[in-house]
């Protein structure tokens, strides 16, 4: 796949970064809440939310670099990877969700499965928008500290031939509080 380097826009705000995550994310979401349905009919329900679990991460990371945080292109190797991991944890978190209701009540209607399913999609998915916020599809920190990595130290008493590092506002955040911090 492409990197996404060249055509890097502005990334968008806390705010409304997480408005796009939701229209991107929730839309997938739901749509795949309907289709794990569907497709637990015919194969076991782990099974059925592993595959649409693959194919949703795919394309919600996509939507996710081109939309949601301002990438300006493609998804690369490493956002898909990294994605996965988050998409990985928040499928555990629906297995376990749907195991519970199992073990609670013995024969669930549709319509608890769905409220559980999107109820537990609903708090990976708070988790999930934070990693990739913070560590995906972040921009700045890393370019930053490799430019100050990559600048050498002065020396007393000599003239520093290479001009001082420029670091960018949106490579101070870290942590829960870059959340809201409007990038």
């Amino acid at each position: 796949m492409e990197t996404a380097h060249g055509r890097q826009q502005a990334a968008p705000g806390a705010f409304a970064a997480f408005a796009r995550f939701v229209l991107c994310g929730g839309g997938v979401g739901l749509a795949s809440s309907f289709a794990v349905a569907a497709l637990s009919s015919w194969l076991p329900w782990a099974l059925a939310n592993a595959v649409i679990t693959v194919a949703s991460t795919l394309l919600a990371t996509e939507l996710h670099a081109r939309f949601t945080f301002g990438a300006g292109g493609r998804a690369t190797w490493r956002q898909h990877v990294q994605s996965a991991g988050s998409a990985t944890a928040a499928y555990a978190v629906t297995c376990v969700a749907m195991v519970v209701l199992q073990l609670l009540v013995a024969a669930p209607g549709a319509v608890l499965e769905q409220v559980v399913y999107l109820s537990a999609s609903a708090l990976a998915g708070l988790a999930r928008f934070a990693v990739l916020r913070l560590v995906v599809f972040a921009r700045g920190r890393s370019q930053a500290a490799a430019t100050v990595r990559a600048t050498p130290p002065a020396v007393a008493g000599t003239v520093r031939a290479t001009p001082p590092v420029a670091v960018s506002h949106a490579a101070v955040p870290a942590g829960p509080a870059a959340l809201c911090h409007a990038a």
